[in-house]
C-alpha cells in the first residue's frame, strides 16, 4: 500500500515541486535574446503589452524607439515607420507598443512595467483623437489590455505621494478588470488616499509580484509575429534610395489604386468588409460625436508625467480623420479643431513637441480608412520625424507639469474657454 501511495502521490509532489522552484527561482528560466528582441519590435502583441521582461530588454537596447499608439500601428504598408527604418537602413528600429483600444491608461501601465528602461529614451507618441470620448477608455477594451503585473508595480512604488498617483489609483477603480481582486483594490484604495500600504498589503504584493514576474517569463519569452513578413514583403515595394518627392509619388500611386471602388479614397478590402455593408446606416451617423470634453485629457497626463519621469524626449503626434468620411457621417469639423486646440494646449503649455496632423485628413492617400493613417500619411510623418530620431543628441528637457490637467475642471473644459 505504501509503494502504490509513493507512486501515485509521488509525480504530482515532484510537479508541484518544480513548478515552485520555477515560480519562485531568483533568475530568468527563459531569458528574452535579441533574436526575440527583434521579433517582437513589430508584433503588436497583447501577450507581451500585459508584461515587462520583453519590454525592459527591448527598451535597453539604445537602437529601439517606442513608438505608442493604437491601431493605426497594425496599418502595414510601404510607407510606415517599420518598413522605411528597415529598407533605409535606420540607425533607429520603432518599437511598436499598442493595439486596438490601447489608450493613456494602458500606456500609462505599459511604461510602468518598463521601469528605468525607458530613462533618457527619444519615443513617439501618437494621439487618436477617437479616444476622447465622454466616458474615456471602454472597460471592454481596457480589461481586455489589464495587466495586473504592470498595476501591482505601479502600487508597490508607494513611497510618494503625487496627484498622478492617487489620480491615477481612483481610475483603475473603475474598471472591473481592477475590481476582480478584492486585495488590489484595497491597495489601490490606499494609493488612493495617500496612505501608505499595510504590512499585510506589502507581503501580498511582494508575493503575487514574484508569481505575476515568473509568468512573465515562461510565456511573455514566446514570441509570434505575424507582421515581420508584412515589413519584408513592404520593403520590396520601396526603390533603393531615399528620395521623398519620388516616395510621396510612389505613395500617391499606391493610395490611388488600394482604394479605386470607394469615393472615400479608403483602403479597398476595408470599404468592402466594413463599410460597404452598411454604408447607408453610417451617413450622419457622427453628428452627436465629441472628443472635447473626457476623462482622456486626464488619463493622457499620467502619461506626460511618466515621460517627464523617465526625462524622454518625445514627438507628441495628433492624427486626422479622413475628410471624405467626416462629411458622409457629419463629423462636425469645428469640434475636431477644438479637440486639436485643447490637446495641443495640454502639450505645448508644458513644453511637449507636437506634430499636429489633425487638419490635413483631406490631403489624398494621407489615410489609409476612415480614422487611420497609410500612405503618404505615414511618409509626411517620416519627414518630420527622421530628423529627430536619426539625431543622437537629446534635447534638453523644458517640461513643467501641470497638476491642473488632472482635474475634472479640464477634463469638461472647453477649448473656446482655454486661455493663453
Amino acid at each position: 500500500m505504501k509503494r502504490k501511495l509513493i507512486m501515485a502521490v509521488g509525480p504530482l509532489v515532484v510537479a508541484v515541486v518544480m513548478l515552485l522552484g520555477v515560480l519562485f527561482a531568483p533568475f530568468n528560466v527563459l531569458p528574452v535574446g535579441k533574436k526575440q528582441v527583434a521579433d517582437s519590435a513589430t508584433a503588436i502583441s497583447t501577450n507581451i503589452m500585459k508584461g515587462e521582461k520583453v519590454y525592459q530588454t527591448a527598451m535597453n537596447e539604445p537602437q529601439m524607439v517606442p513608438f505608442f499608439g493604437s491601431s493605426e500601428l497594425s496599418r502595414f504598408d510601404p510607407f510606415h515607420p517599420s518598413v522605411l527604418a528597415e529598407k533605409y537602413q535606420r540607425n533607429y528600429t520603432p518599437y511598436l507598443i499598442g493595439n486596438a483600444g490601447s489608450q493613456s491608461l494602458t500606456h500609462f501601465l505599459a511604461m510602468e512595467g518598463m521601469g528605468e528602461s525607458l530613462k533618457n529614451k527619444k519615443a513617439v507618441f501618437i494621439i487618436s483623437p477617437q479616444w476622447f470620448v465622454k466616458k474615456g477608455a471602454p472597460g471592454m477594451m481596457f480589461d481586455s489590455h489589464f495587466s495586473p503585473l504592470q498595476t501591482f508595480e505601479f502600487i508597490k512604488a508607494n513611497d510618494k505621494d503625487t496627484p498622478e498617483r492617487r489620480y491615477a489609483a481612483s481610475r483603475l477603480l473603475t474598471y472591473k478588470s481592477v475590481k476582480s481582486d478584492v486585495k488590489m483594490v484595497s491597495a489601490l484604495r490606499s494609493v488612493e488616499k495617500g496612505e501608505a500600504l499595510t504590512r499585510k498589503e506589502r507581503i501580498y504584493i511582494k508575493m503575487k509580484l514574484r508569481i505575476l514576474e515568473r509568468e512573465d517569463d515562461l510565456f511573455g519569452a514566446f514570441i509570434t509575429n505575424k507582421n515581420k513578413q508584412k515589413v519584408e514583403k513592404s520593403v520590396k515595394r520601396l526603390p533603393d534610395a531615399y528620395n521623398f518627392e519620388k516616395l510621396d509619388t510612389l505613395a500617391y500611386q499606391i493610395g490611388e489604386k488600394g482604394s479605386n471602388n470607394n469615393p472615400f479614397e479608403i483602403k479597398n478590402g476595408f470599404y468592402q468588409t466594413r463599410i460597404q455593408p452598411i454604408q447607408g446606416d453610417l451617413k450622419n451617423s457622427q453628428t452627436h460625436f465629441d472628443y472635447e470634453c473626457s476623462p482622456e485629457y486626464s488619463d493622457f497626463q499620467l502619461v506626460l508625467a511618466k515621460m517627464k519621469e523617465n526625462n524622454m524626449d518625445v514627438r507628441f503626434v495628433v492624427t486626422p480623420v479622413n475628410h471624405k468620411w467626416m462629411e458622409f457621417t457629419g463629423l462636425s469639423p469645428e469640434m475636431m479643431a477644438q479637440f486639436s486646440k485643447k490637446i495641443n494646449h495640454q502639450l505645448k503649455s508644458q513644453g511637449f513637441k507636437v506634430v499636429d496632423f489633425s487638419q490635413d485628413g483631406s490631403e489624398s492617400y494621407f489615410m489609409q480608412d476612415t480614422i487611420h493613417i497609410g500612405w503618404r500619411g505615414w511618409l509626411a510623418l517620416d519627414k518630420e520625424l527622421k530628423p529627430f530620431l536619426e539625431s543622437k543628441t537629446k534635447e534638453p528637457s523644458s517640461i513643467k507639469l501641470n497638476p491642473y490637467f488632472l482635474s475634472k475642471e479640464w477634463q469638461d473644459k472647453k477649448a473656446i474657454d482655454i486661455k493663453k
